[in-house]
């Protein structure tokens, strides 16, 4: 398999068990019916994709402009505190919208989809 492949691979592997997981996580924390929490998954990942690309193409060219290069761990992290904070932002106004709940209420559904997929993440990776 080439790298390119391979990348696509397990991007497509990655988004499919990531919407799984997360529409099977909001049935059982939300009692939402299975179609509504698939389809919420799906629009979560696609934001969540689109969010990336925007996001990371301004961090970059922020970085660029800065004097040190690199990225020490203080700096990795505020990209992913930045990065899950616009998600964050982003996602719970729609979600709550979507589920007809509170914006707190959707903030702790959100709280707990970030912790399922760091630990997602770091177990898939």
């Amino acid at each position: 398999m080439t790298p390119f492949t391979r990348k696509i691979v397990f991007a497509i592997t990655f988004e499919t068990l990531g919407i799984v997981m997360a529409s099977s996580f909001l049935m059982l924390a939300a009692a939402t019916p299975a179609a509504q929490g698939l389809i919420l998954s799906a629009i979560n990942a696609s934001v969540a994709l689109a969010w990336n690309l925007i996001f990371n193409a301004a961090f970059e060219a922020w970085e660029a402009r800065q004097a040190v290069k690199g990225r020490p761990i203080a700096l990795r992290a505020l990209h992913a505190l930045l990065f899950e904070g616009g998600l964050t932002l982003i996602m719970v106004p729609f979600m709550a919208w979507w589920l007809h709940i509170t914006l707190w209420q959707a903030f702790v559904l959100e709280a707990g989809l970030i912790v399922l997929f760091l630990i997602y993440t770091y177990s898939f990776t």
